[in-house]
């Protein structure tokens, strides 16, 4: 199985929103994503446009989306925040 998400990538932006983002229900939001974890901290969340990522212990991940354009919007979010940490 190929390996579509960069573990760098995910946690990069984690960290960027739960340092930068606004407080938001649960966990914080930025540029549109919330980031948020479970009470233990070994599974993080992101979310945003129609998707969740539930990224878990030993780099394992989960996406849940209707329709494969919300990913590619979520992906490309994830980008330019990751874009935006590392200008």
């Amino acid at each position: 199985m190929k390996n579509e998400l960069s573990t760098n990538l995910v946690l990069k932006v984690y960290e960027h929103i739960i340092q930068h983002g606004q407080e938001y229900d649960i966990g914080k939001q930025l540029d549109g994503v919330n980031a948020f974890s479970d009470p233990d901290g070994y599974t993080i969340y992101l979310k945003g446009s129609g998707v969740l990522l539930r990224f878990g212990f030993h780099n394992t991940y989960h996406f849940e989306y209707d329709k494969e354009s919300q990913k590619h919007d979520f992906m490309r979010k994830l980008q330019q925040i990751a874009e935006a940490v590392d200008a």
